[in-house]
């Protein structure tokens, strides 16, 4: 890719050659970011408010696995357990795994990626955040007022009817922060449709942004069903409404049949713009095109597409008929066909490639082994009869966070860390960041793995007691634990000292392709000085690899554009 001026006077307040304020320089006051428009800000603000809340819910997880090092209920009863693994789960998916990388990586990148010098509605960009941060709100008061204990599934009718606890906070707030999803979905597709730069077709978009797109038509067509899923529960819980009572003439199965509806395909919210990071990392740690482009790009929609046929595998032990669960299981199987699709070419990607282990390498290769093995345990779960044995025990809640965390939480640190040098123009401590990869990677296993076990042997999830034969795999499970809150820990101490004190990056200290690398680190207010024009395909990485330079040439070396010149630089040095 290249950038051509085209009309600087009109694309640019300031002559050119001379560097603007970057976004991060351009006011420091509190206004200004609480009232910015600017869609790099706003991720960053995503960024922030999202980690809070990582923390919040990460704490949850923790007072759970120091309950269950021991059979009986030696930390906490019954009762505040059943609130602890229920404000875990709705602060980690509606607050975290969901938004995660479209809201802060997306937010950030999208525009950069495609030449644009915003989203196409920056003020709604802005009221998602908002509409994010008051739902959290809600949740969090919920939490305050005494914690919410149906699970985060909300099952009917004790959710509804039964429960003591504050449900109607938590729903209210889910209800709120299901329009900031929908905000930013519409955001995405338009700009994607209406802002891309001269000469970016729509096979040269790098597969970051196809997977954003897909998962934005997931955000806008399945994100209406939730909210309005919660507006009956509430409706039902403050009025006495029959909707989903038996006793009132409801039906809980229809609760389940709306709810999955909408978290099925929310799986699909999560992972594909995961899959999206997966991608842009193999190409530039590979130094390869990524193999397969345009199939990996219609996997991306194909499994949008299946996402929404494929609820009904939750509801295998509910009593629905013979047929109907041979249909979704068989639909359930399909869905694996474009997924294995986008692993074996991301594999393909690194055969003969010029692979370098940089810290979002050890990433993108973590979430490679961990999301394949929560993909195909995903397909006992699909069997029907496998899934009767398997159903609501500790197998479940491993594959659920083999897929989840070790699929979206990866990608996400992988994506922070490749492009942490664009968005703050610093470079982190890369020991410590190989050092948090092996440590997340390690502990997640050693966390997770043994509750693959738990789960054959029958002990079953939700429980805060259990019998003395599972103690043994719960406190491995326990000390992976602490090893993967570690990993956690150690990003948020090096990267917080490289925002102040990091060495500078370059704009391209990864020798990477994609406009993104083409502006400054950290790019100008406007995103661009002149308006970029695309030439080549994306990954059109040249055949000798820079990364054979030592880190601190490459920081040198690379802010170059000129292949052929880097290319004479490498050969020097290897030389």
């Amino acid at each position: 890719m290249t950038t051509i001026p085209v009309n600087p006077e009109l694309t640019s307040p300031l002559p050119l050659g001379r560097k603007g304020p970057s976004y991060l320089d351009i006011s420091f006051t509190v206004k200004s970011w609480l009232l910015t428009l600017d869609h790099k800000r706003i991720a960053i603000l995503y960024l922030l408010s999202m980690t809070a809340l990582f923390i919040v819910g990460g704490a949850f997880a923790t007072m759970m696995r120091l309950e269950l090092t021991t059979p009986q209920g030696d930390f906490v009863k019954a009762e505040a357990y059943n609130k602890l693994f229920t404000m875990h789960g709705v602060t980690m998916v509606f607050f975290f795994l969901i938004p995660s990388v479209p809201a802060t990586l997306g937010n950030f990148l999208v525009p950069l990626m495609i030449g644009a010098r915003d989203l196409a509605f920056p003020r709604i960009n802005l009221a998602s955040w908002y509409l994010f941060i008051i739902g959290a709100a809600f949740t969090l008061a919920a939490m305050f007022a005494g914690g919410v204990d149906t699970g985060w599934t909300f099952y009917t009718p004790y959710s509804s009817v039964y429960s003591n606890s504050q449900v109607a906070l938590a729903v209210v707030g889910i209800f709120i922060t299901g329009f900031s999803s929908v905000l930013t979905g519409l955001n995405f597709i338009v700009t994607v449709h209406k802002m891309r730069a001269p000469g970016m077709t729509w096979f040269r978009l790098p597969l970051f942004i196809w997977s954003n797109y897909a998962a934005a038509l997931i955000m806008v067509l399945g994100t209406p069903v939730i909210s309005i899923t919660m507006v009956l529960v509430a409706v039902e819980r403050l009025f006495g409404v029959g909707i989903f009572d038996p006793a009132n003439g409801g039906d809980p199965v229809l609760f389940q049949h709306m709810f999955w509806f909408y978290s099925h395909p929310a799986v699909y919210i999560m992972v594909l713009p995961a899959f999206g990071v997966i991608s842009e990392l193999m190409a530039a740690f590979s130094r390869k095109p990524v193999f397969g482009y345009k199939v990996v790009a219609f996997a991306s929609l194909a499994i949008a597409l299946l996402s929404f046929v494929v609820w009904g595998h939750h509801l295998f032990t509910t009593g629905q008929s013979v047929y109907a669960a041979l249909v979704f299981s068989v639909l359930s199987f399909l869905v694996g066909i474009p997924t294995a699709i986008k692993v074996f070419n991301w594999t393909f990607t690194m055969y003969k490639g010029s692979v370098s282990l940089e810290t979002p390498m050890l990433f993108a290769l973590g979430f490679l082994g961990i999301f394949t093995l929560g993909g195909l345990t995903g397909l006992f779960l699909a069997a029907v009869g496998l899934d009767i044995h398997l159903h609501d025990t500790y197998f479940v809640v491993a594959h659920f966070h083999y897929v989840m965390v070790g699929g979206v939480v990866l990608a996400f640190m992988g994506g922070l860390h490749y492009w942490w040098p664009k968005i703050t123009g610093r470079m982190y401590n890369e020991f410590w960041g190989k050092m948090s990869a092996i440590l997340i990677f390690f502990g997640f296993n050693l966390t997770f793995f043994p509750q693959f076990i738990l789960g054959y042997l029958g002990m079953p999830r939700r429980y805060y007691a259990y019998a003395s034969e599972f103690q043994v795999l719960n406190i491995l499970s326990s000390a992976g634990a602490s090893i993967l809150a570690s990993g956690y820990l150690l990003p948020g101490i090096y990267l917080a000292y490289s925002f102040v004190k990091g060495p500078k990056a370059g704009d391209n200290p990864w020798g990477a392709k994609g406009l993104e690398w083409q502006t400054s680190s950290p790019p100008p207010v406007e995103n661009f000085k002149k308006m970029p024009i695309v030439t080549e395909d994306c990954y059109n990485y040249p055949l000798v690899d820079p990364h054979d330079l030592q880190p601190e040439d490459r920081l040198i070396d690379s802010t170059t554009k000129d292949d052929d010149k880097l290319k004479e630089q490498v050969k020097d040095k290897l030389s």
